[in-house]
């Protein structure tokens, strides 16, 4: 699997953390900045990951920002893109079961690092389950 991952200055610290753990874990990552904690504006890391995602240059992605919010609505921007916000371990399995989320969002000011690699964990090992939920994917991808 190869993971995209991106930040702001907000989400820096916890971008390089989850970056070290992924490789640790044999994850190939690529990096799509910032590359320090001078402030910039988190929509240009949102939708680089984002972009890289949805042409298939990485399978999925991870956005951080200070709380997640503004990055994830910048990477939802972008067609055939659900990023999702996850707080704890069971937002992270649903997004994937649910919704097929193929990016997530985390807060650097807001989730610990060791919450963050546990919600990290559960959205990397859940699998989509399809089914009616597909029909549910298939209609958000159709709205322009």
């Amino acid at each position: 699997m190869k993971i995209g991952i991106a930040s702001d200055h907000g989400g820096f610290e916890l971008k390089e953390y989850l970056k070290e753990y992924l490789k640790k874990s044999g994850i190939e990552v690529s990096d799509f900045g910032t590359n320090s904690e001078e402030p910039v504006d988190y929509p240009i890391y949102g939708e680089r990951c984002a972009r890289a995602v949805a042409n298939g240059e990485v399978e999925r992605g991870v956005v951080c920002c200070g709380t997640g919010i503004g990055i994830s609505i910048a990477a939802n921007k972008v067609a055939g893109i659900r990023c999702a916000l996850c707080t704890d371990e069971n937002m992270a399995r649903l997004s994937r079961q649910h919704n097929n989320a193929n990016v997530l969002a985390l807060g650097g000011r807001t989730t610990s690092n060791e919450d963050a690699q546990k919600i990290l964990d559960a959205w990397l090992i859940t699998e989509f389950e399809g089914g009616r939920h597909q029909r549910r994917i298939d209609m958000i991808d159709n709205i322009k």
